[in-house]
């Protein structure tokens, strides 16, 4: 934290250690050593508890004086979070959080990936969290029915994801076995290793014994979901206007117009498709950009055979770029240059993530790759892109190195401030970064980022589009003056990116259930590139690109609002 402390720090780092302590989920996440033992209460209560912290810290926040521009600006962004924080409970949807990504269904067991297991000690922990899996999961279950007596609930389609999620999660329907049973059997194994320390038959008994209640509380919360929400869902995914607002501003810490924003993305859309068609005809002439696609797939050259491939192709790929680029265009500190790059559980969504590391480094920024059960070839054309956006000059520089900066930044700052908009926002432009620096000039990479740009800007499009059932304007080429449907926004990623089949279905579970986030990529982009090309029209020759990003980088986490204000004095 800074030297020179305020009152304003002292509230934020409070803040941070007061809801590390009331949710030890996200204690895990930001690697501060509380409750370890422990989940998140999310019944009534609990959320009731999370929202009178938000609410008090509010009106302590209002009070403080500020020492000058670095305090009103760490006011500026908790006051911001703080208030959709507020909003979010007002509104009642945080009681019936429920998606495919980002809710207590997969929160409440990624947790688990996160926890170190390679001491007694850590076994230790794991054990009664494992139990309290039940307790976790009755509680969420308290709070999806006082949203559904209060008429929301999630629509069909995300009970439905869900509950075969939780089946998987929990063993059932013919998946290889109950996630935290086999968690339970890893550590164990492990621990007979002769050259590991030996875990006492009585600890043995609890893991085991807590990895099977943990699995069977999600197979009950499967069949609550089918037998108890279901029928209170409704079948309409599209969620209006109001909702959405409210979810754009979440995710970006801005309010934007989502007329003039669904109209810009099709511009978008259509001038990276052009260059897109331009880069397939090269590839393929004659063969349209799936006819590349395809060459590219059927070639060896851009191929990985099994999961341990896969996996070391991302770290090695990984690994270079913090090398290279960290000692040309980036600053980055000794822990920041640590990035491991794993294969992520099955029972989730097709997808890859970002985890940051722990407050202390002890465990590093982590990359999941999520793969489709049974896939075995895996063509990195598609992904190369991916691995920049994930990794380094992407999620991981941007998130750790907020972690690292104690020296400047308050705690808020450093660990629970980011947005979206500002992060996705950050990792779209690094794609583009590394193709300005000479990065992805193969064709085939070059396809690849841009289907990657491509789908980001279908974003934008799809999920204003679908949740406000807009008309499809003309000239676009895709069923055009018909209102958008979940069903239109399937076709639309099937016929129009290169997207995999498999993954278009799930980006359109994602938009739907989520409704808010996908636009934030471009849209925090947008900001980005708008702060970079202002501040080299200000300084000229003088501009220096390095600098730029050093200094954006050391702000820490923020609204697109925020940022803007801050990019404009850099």
């Amino acid at each position: 934290m800074p030297e020179s402390q305020s009152a304003i720090t002292d509230l934020s780092n409070a803040y941070v250690a007061e809801y590390a302590r009331r949710r030890p989920i996200t204690a895990t996440h930001l690697g501060l050593p509380v409750g370890q033992d422990r989940l998140d209460d999310l019944s009534p209560a609990g959320l009731s508890d999370a929202f009178e912290l938000a609410s008090s810290t509010a009106g302590k926040l209002a009070e403080l004086p500020s020492t000058g521009p670095d305090d009103d600006i760490a006011r500026d962004v908790l006051a911001e979070r703080l208030a959709v924080e507020r909003d979010l409970y007002l509104s009642g949807w945080v009681h019936a959080d429920l998606n495919v990504v980002d809710s207590p269904v997969q929160n409440v067991r990624m947790v688990f990936d996160l926890m170190p297991t390679e001491t007694v000690e850590d076994a230790e922990v794991l054990a009664p969290r494992m139990a309290a899996v039940p307790a976790a999961l009755a509680g969420y279950r308290q709070s999806l029915l006082q949203a559904a007596d209060d008429g929301k609930v999630a629509a069909v389609r995300q009970v439905d994801k869900c509950a075969q999620q939780c089946e998987a999660y929990s063993g059932g329907a013919g998946s290889a076995g109950g996630f935290f049973t086999g968690l339970a059997e890893q550590v164990v194994r492990t621990h007979a290793d002769p050259a590991a320390a030996q875990l006492p038959d009585a600890l043995v008994a609890e893991l085991t014994s807590a990895a099977g209640v943990a699995d069977a509380a999600y197979g009950e919360m499967a069949d609550f979901l089918r037998s108890q929400l279901r029928g209170r869902a409704p079948e309409r995914d599209a969620v209006g206007r109001e909702r959405y607002e409210l979810g754009s501003r979440t995710f970006l810490g801005a309010a934007v117009d989502l007329e003039e924003t669904y109209h810009w993305g099709w511009s978008e859309f259509l001038a990276v498709e052009a260059e897109l068609r331009a880069v397939a005809e090269r590839i393929a002439p004659g063969a349209g950009p799936a006819g590349a696609a395809a060459v590219l797939d059927a070639d060896p050259a851009h191929q990985l055979s099994g999961v341990d491939r896969l996996r070391g192709w991302m770290q090695d790929l990984s690994d270079r770029a913090v090398d290279e680029l960290g000692r040309t265009h980036f600053d980055i500190p000794g822990p920041v240059r640590r990035l491991e790059c794993l294969i992520a559980p099955p029972g989730g969504s097709v997808i890859r993530y970002y985890t940051s590391p722990s407050d202390d480094f002890s465990r590093p920024g982590r990359m999941w790759w999520g793969i489709e059960p049974g896939q075995e070839v895996f063509n990195i054309w598609r992904e190369t892109s991916t691995v920049y956006h994930e990794g380094v000059p992407g999620h991981h520089l941007q998130l750790a190195t907020a972690v690292y900066r104690k020296d400047v930044l308050n705690d808020y700052q450093r660990l629970m401030a980011g947005t979206s908009g500002h992060a996705e926002g950050w990792a779209l432009y690094a794609e583009r970064l590394v193709r300005e620096l000479g990065y992805l000039a193969d064709d085939g990479q070059l396809l690849g980022l841009l289907d990657s740009q491509l789908f980001r800007c279908a974003r934008v499009i799809v999920d204003i589009g679908m949740h406000l059932e807009l008309p499809i304007p003309a000239g676009t080429g895709f069923h055009e003056g018909e209102r958008w449907t979940g069903q239109l926004g399937l076709e639309f990623l099937l016929t129009r990116t290169l997207l995999d089949p498999a993954a278009c279905r799930d980006e359109i579970d994602r938009y739907l259930g989520w409704p808010g986030q996908a636009p934030s990529y471009k849209l925090g982009e947008r900001v980005w590139l708008a702060g970079r090309d202002a501040a080299r029209r200000r300084h000229g020759d003088a501009f220096d690109l390095k600098a730029f990003h050093t200094a954006a980088l050391n702000m820490g986490g923020m609204g697109l609002d925020p940022l803007a204000r801050r990019l404009a004095l850099l």
